[in-house]
């Protein structure tokens, strides 16, 4: 993994590409390059042993044409202000490219929660949202489950943004339990729209699903969820790995069975099903059919490009290729279907349960599943239309020529402010 790549920079050469391809002057697509806001705060929080510790914490807003800005929280030693802001652009083009009628923020604690006991956790999220405060609301930015949070974190930001509101507003967040507002169907959403995505891509190139080799980097909720799916559909897992490594058998294993591994002792290492361990970068070089690249930003750089063997791509993590490596897959001929399709699930049924709060009128999990599919196919059919029409140089770049079609057409009908 390349640790000198700058994900924000990332972001604006992928929209530098697309921009060969439509006819926008200089200034509009700048306006596009750039976050409106970022939140930049430090945080004191009281450990359990009475002892003070600071966090840094930020929360960017990159841009609200189409609709509130919308992006998870993450928690990661590797937080940034440059890694939110590239994250809250990528959420805007992913909302455009859904067509749901979002912006995009993005925000995060530099901390790893791994290292703090469940109290201690919950004071630093509600020091954050105390923080977020003046920010957030249904109406006005809604985040979201991402990196090392979930439903947990989640309600915490949302009691707390109602306690110091006086109010009822279970929209202010998305990613809740399902007692406090919470969608069916939310926690498998991202997984799902991998699932989705990859049938779309195989049918699309001609391919056979059933029995194609699959590699996935990264086993958290995204990754173990694409995985179980993938393997319902026919497919053969053959390796997965998280931050202890990679586990492996040619003869494929049970995706479900190594995830109850997981659960059940911190790590894939042991698993059973498997006949060996790799390290990461050998699972992202394995001859598989399909790579599924599901765990942070940059796993992928040029010089592990040139030695990827897999014949299609399919992005669950945020920005797991550099603009490098892009360009590496591309001349080499390997398909890969974008970050900001594939793991539109999340923020789709983020959506989709934003409307229920509002309605105060809940959807039975297979609904949600439909409209999921819905959206992500229909999507797929404009990522591909797009792709042959504009001979664009891969499938990345059309869908960001998708994108920055709609964002660009809600800004100018919206007018710019002196």
């Amino acid at each position: 993994m390349s640790d000198e790549v700058n994900p924000f920079e990332s972001l604006q050469e992928q929209i530098d590409d697309a921009a060969a391809y439509l006819e926008y002057s200089t200034d509009v697509l700048e306006r596009l390059k750039h976050p409106e806001r970022v939140l930049e705060t430090t945080l004191s929080v009281e450990m359990d042993d009475g002892s003070v510790e600071v966090f840094e914490a930020f929360r960017s807003q990159f841009n609200g044409d189409r609709g509130p800005y919308k992006g998870g929280i993450r928690y990661h030693p590797q937080v940034s202000r440059d890694e939110v802001k590239a994250l809250s652009g990528w959420m805007v083009y992913k909302c455009a490219a859904v067509n749901i009628p979002y912006g995009g923020g993005k925000g995060g604690i530099k901390f790893d929660p791994r290292q703090y006991s469940a109290s201690e956790v919950e004071r630093i999220t509600r020091s954050f949202a105390k923080e977020l405060r003046p920010l957030i609301g249904e109406d006005r930015d809604i985040p979201a489950p991402d990196v090392n949070t979930g439903q947990r974190e989640m309600n915490w930001i949302k009691d707390t943004y109602e306690t110091l509101e006086n109010t009822t507003e279970p929209g202010v967040i998305t990613g809740k339990a399902p007692e406090s507002g919470g969608s069916a169907g939310r926690v498998e959403a991202t997984g799902r729209s991998v699932m989705l995505t990859t049938r779309e891509a195989f049918d699309y190139l001609g391919k056979d699903i059933e029995r194609a080799t699959v590699a996935v980097q990264g086993y958290g909720n995204a990754g173990s969820v694409a995985a179980k799916l993938i393997d319902d559909l026919g497919a053969n897992v053959v390796a997965v790995s998280d931050s202890s490594g990679a586990v492996h058998n040619p003869d494929g294993f049970d995706a479900r069975a190594a995830k109850d591994h997981k659960n059940e002792t911190g790590s894939l290492a042991g698993f059973e099903g498997a006949t060996e361990e790799l390290s990461n970068e050998e699972l992202l070089t394995m001859d598989v059919d399909l790579l599924i690249p599901a765990a942070l930003e940059n796993a992928i750089d040029g010089d592990i490009a040139n030695h990827v063997q897999a014949d299609i791509i399919v992005e669950a993590a945020n920005g797991p290729l550099t603009p490098r490596a892009d360009d590496v897959l591309s001349e080499r001929d390997v398909a890969v279907f974008p970050d900001i399709l594939a793991n539109a699930g999340g923020v789709t049924v983020s959506y989709f349960e934003w409307v229920q709060n509002r309605q105060r009128f809940y959807w039975e999990e297979e609904r949600v599943n439909d409209e999921l599919e819905r959206v992500i196919t229909t999507a797929f059919e404009d990522l591909v239309d797009t792709y042959e029409r504009t001979d664009a140089e891969d499938f990345r770049t059309a869908m960001y020529v998708v994108a920055i079609e709609r964002v660009v057409d809600a800004a100018e009908e919206g007018g710019i402010w002196p």
